[in-house]
């Protein structure tokens, strides 16, 4: 099957998303999948599919089991983030499953190798997959424990040569208190990755900031369950927070 043609007014042609394992439950600190988030999600993804925009996804695995919550329990570190790595492959099987349904041809690669399920993470083999026009889920993190899925997120947008790399949150952006709390906050559209590091904003780790930082990566934080709002930033639209140099 042929590729999307691009739309001529595509700001992105190829990108890395970054969801969390919350954004596929419905709720912050709610657990498992909600087929109706999923069925939403994959539905607007579909819409940016059309545009002929490439897509590499991370999912993380909060939902599910997060490494550094059984670290606090006692676990061992390396254990848990590995369990930790497990849940982002259950939620990128299930993103695969509900973008397909959806008519988005899409493939799944792990850092860890699980070949009954998935392709292992080929850098070559990934780019051509974009460039045949199907989605890549980049699941597992990096494979490696004491790393955040931000940091594989960051890591494989570069890998790839993305333009950007997107943040899909439960707020707006970036704001310089908390908003929730103060509804007097002031979001920010513009922030330097200098700030965004010293400041400390909890929104992306450190270690992925920094690599984005050294290596000229925009970074695009918006909410995600504001409807259309991926394909609004993928055309172009100032919302949410850009974070570069």
């Amino acid at each position: 099957m042929a590729p999307p043609a691009r739309h001529p007014n595509l700001r992105y042609r190829r990108i890395v998303l970054k969801l969390s394992g919350e954004a596929l439950c419905g709720s912050t600190g709610g657990f498992g999948i909600q087929p109706e988030v999923l069925r939403t999600t994959a539905a607007e993804l579909a819409d940016v599919y059309a545009a002929g925009v490439q897509v590499g996804i991370v999912v993380g695995g909060g939902n599910i089991f997060r490494g550094l919550k059984g670290a606090s329990a006692g676990m061992d570190r390396a254990q848990s983030d590995y369990m930790g790595m497990l849940a982002t492959v259950i939620n990128s099987l299930a993103l695969q499953d509900a973008l397909e349904k959806e008519g988005v041809p899409t493939r799944v690669q792990t850092a860890i190798d699980i070949r009954q399920i998935a392709e292992p993470y080929i850098r070559r083999r990934a780019i051509r997959h974009f460039e045949k026009g199907r989605f890549v889920i980049f699941a597992a993190g990096t494979g490696n424990p004491y790393f955040s899925t931000d940091t594989a997120a960051a890591l494989r947008a570069m890998e790839i040569h993305a333009e950007a790399l997107f943040k899909a949150t439960k707020v707006e952006g970036i704001y310089d208190k908390d908003p929730v709390s103060n509804p007097d906050a002031t979001m920010y559209k513009k922030m330097t990755f200098d700030r965004f590091i010293n400041d400390r904003i909890g929104v992306m780790d450190a270690t992925a900031a920094t690599l984005c930082r050294d290596n000229n990566m925009p970074i695009r934080v918006f909410k995600l369950t504001e409807p259309g709002n991926i394909k609004r930033v993928v055309f172009g639209e100032q919302i949410g927070t850009t974070v570069e140099k």
